[in-house]
């Protein structure tokens, strides 16, 4: 028999009944063995991922079976090597126990435990990403998470921060096609999105990106499958990869890359280190590599996958970074989290831990088990021959840089953000393209579409005109209009926006679009009194007559309320006069209140 134990090795003798005082009495303090197991359950929880909290974890091989050393030294590159590996399935967005078979991305986290240390490939099931600068980064995952009010999901905040993001095309159109729900992390291809670097026993620098293959063949739900799978199974993801595993199906990928020379990427047509955007197969095409295949779970869940940390930091000789400026971000970004969630000596876990040997000069910290070779040598440089020393057979070449430090304007780096999404879309069927427009976005830009159009009625009437031009490039009709019928010129000019008035006319508004009771938008700014935006509306070819169907037109409006000079302007402009009785006038008083 196995005895049960404190955490000090102490057998315990009961761990069935709390030590009391009398069979009824109270519970004495002296209990240590209640006490240990509720402190350990009360500190049983780290802190969940802020992004990818939900995950599935899983081990493997790498095995290469061609010839890339004409592009990098790296041992785990090498032709016949079989490399040990994790690998940490997630979706993007949803905390820890969210359900496997929503639309998100996957992202797709490998630790490489090779002879030269940990590679960490940190990437997603989609080439690309919605942004291409890391500043923006902690916004855009805010808008994936719940609204601080209402702890809501919020459709506003993602699709807002999307439509000002135009960047994010590429990426919306991928998540948005049949490939938004894959069928199971097995029927997806793997990528590592950013641009690595190779490194060859030449030191010459070749630029690459990752692929890995499904095997197992692209297979995806559809938005009503995903909906009747969720609720009959949220771990549905989980689920299969751990029956793969236990029925030794072991899933596969076929593992290839992308060259480019340092040279081809000072002339590429697009910024071959913009995450927004993938190297044209036809211009760098695939080279085979080798094969990815997945066959061992993890004996514990928390200790081998809740604890797995990852980062694009960690790279192994023959393989480096680029000036992604995402990655550049991440390699900090990662690591951190890491320290946050687990401690600063998360790297010595078993499962963090590199397979090679560890010399550094970190000291100390919670949970440190870290030995120095020399205890004399706790500092460097030193005088210690056997003590770790820098080897400089290890530096990367230099890279080339140029231009001044600033806040450069990242879209006008590359501003074409339609042309690939563009090519993606025209590589569907005509079916997939439907499911795109109609299924998918259709469905989640309903709600959405209705706030902005009271958000751009508002824009109007406040004449926050940058904002409303945003809104029309993107495609929102001009002449749109509220419940009243007032449209977003009416609205505009009765508020005595000037500038907000000439950009929609500009963008071609009706001058003579009238609301639910008859008034133009002349009307409005008669009744008003802007002199300048009556030449505005008159100059773009408003009616001076426009019937209300009541017999009254802008000029009574003018005359009503003694606006004199507006009244002299429509005269010279062939407005025709109307003698109307101060009853009247207490009439049209009454009807044409504000919009």
């Amino acid at each position: 028999m196995t005895n049960l134990t404190t955490t000090s090795g102490n057998i315990i003798g009961d761990n069935q009944n709390s030590l009391t005082a009398g069979e009824r009495g109270l519970v004495l303090l002296q209990d240590y063995m209640l006490l240990e197991k509720l402190a350990h359950q009360n500190r049983e929880r780290i802190p969940e991922r802020a992004v990818h909290a939900n995950g599935t974890g899983v081990y493997g091989e790498l095995e290469i079976r061609e010839d890339i050393s004409k592009y990098t030294k790296a041992k785990v590159l090498q032709k016949g090597e079989k490399t040990k590996m994790l690998l940490r399935f997630s979706t993007v967005a949803g905390e820890a126990g969210a359900a496997d078979g929503e639309r998100d991305v996957r992202g797709t986290a490998m630790k490489f435990y090779t002879k030269e240390g940990n590679w960490d490939l940190v990437g997603n099931n989609t080439p690309v990403f919605f942004i291409k600068d890391p500043l923006k980064f902690p916004d855009f995952i805010h808008t994936q998470k719940r609204h601080p009010r209402t702890n809501l999901r919020s459709t506003t905040a993602m699709w807002d921060f999307w439509s000002n993001s135009p960047e994010s095309l590429h990426q919306i159109t991928i998540l948005f096609s049949d490939r938004g729900i894959p069928k199971s992390y097995a029927n997806m291809n793997l990528y590592g999105s950013h641009t690595y670097s190779l490194i060859n026993d030449k030191n010459e620098r070749f630029w690459v990106k990752f692929h890995f293959k499904t095997k197992q063949g692209i297979k995806n739900l559809s938005n009503e499958e995903a909906q009747n799978l969720i609720a009959k199974d949220r771990e549905s993801h989980q689920r299969d990869m751990v029956e793969r595993i236990e029925n030794k199906n072991f899933p596969q990928w076929d593992f290839k890359i992308q060259i480019m020379s340092e040279e081809e990427a000072r002339t590429y047509k697009h910024n071959p280190f913009d995450l927004t955007k993938v190297w044209n197969h036809k211009d760098f095409p695939l080279i085979d590599v080798g094969v990815l295949t997945l066959n061992e779970l993890p004996q514990n869940y928390f200790n081998e996958v809740e604890q797995a940390c990852f980062s694009p930091s960690n790279i192994v000789p023959g393989i480096g970074f680029s000036p992604d400026k995402m990655l550049q971000a991440r390699i900090f970004s990662y690591p951190d989290a890491q320290r946050y969630r687990i401690g600063k000596n998360y790297d010595q876990l078993p499962v963090n831990r590199a397979i090679s040997e560890v010399n550094t000069y970190h000291a100390a910290g919670a949970m440190n088990t870290h030995n120095l070779l020399n205890t004399d040598a706790y500092y460097e440089p030193n005088s210690y021959a056997d003590a770790p020393k820098e080897n400089k057979e290890f530096l990367e070449p230099p890279l080339h840089l140029e231009g001044e430090a600033y806040r450069y304007n990242h879209r006008e780096d590359s501003d074409d953000y339609y042309s690939q999404a563009r090519d993606l879309f025209n590589l569907m069927d005509e079916e997939e393209k439907k499911r795109l427009c109609m299924n998918n976005i259709s469905k989640e830009e309903e709600k959405r579409y209705e706030e902005l159009q009271i958000l751009a009625l508002n824009f109007a009437r406040k004449g926050e005109t940058t904002e409303l031009e945003k809104m029309i490039k993107a495609g929102l009709s001009v002449n749109l209009k509220d419940h009243k019928g007032n449209s977003l010129l009416m609205l505009s000019s009765y508020n005595l926006n000037y500038k907000t008035s000439e950009m929609l006319l500009q963008y071609g508004a009706n001058v003579d679009e009238k609301n639910d009771k008859g008034q133009t938008p002349l009307a409005g700014v008669c009744f008003k009194g802007s002199l300048d935006l009556v030449k505005l509306l008159v100059e773009n070819k408003a009616d001076v007559n426009a019937d209300n169907g009541m017999g009254t037109t802008p000029i009574t409006f003018a005359k009503m309320f003694g606006h004199k000079k507006i009244v002299e302007y429509l005269i010279k402009n062939n407005a025709k006069e109307f003698k109307i009785s101060t009853f009247l006038h207490k009439i049209v008083g009454n009807l044409y209140k504000k919009p």
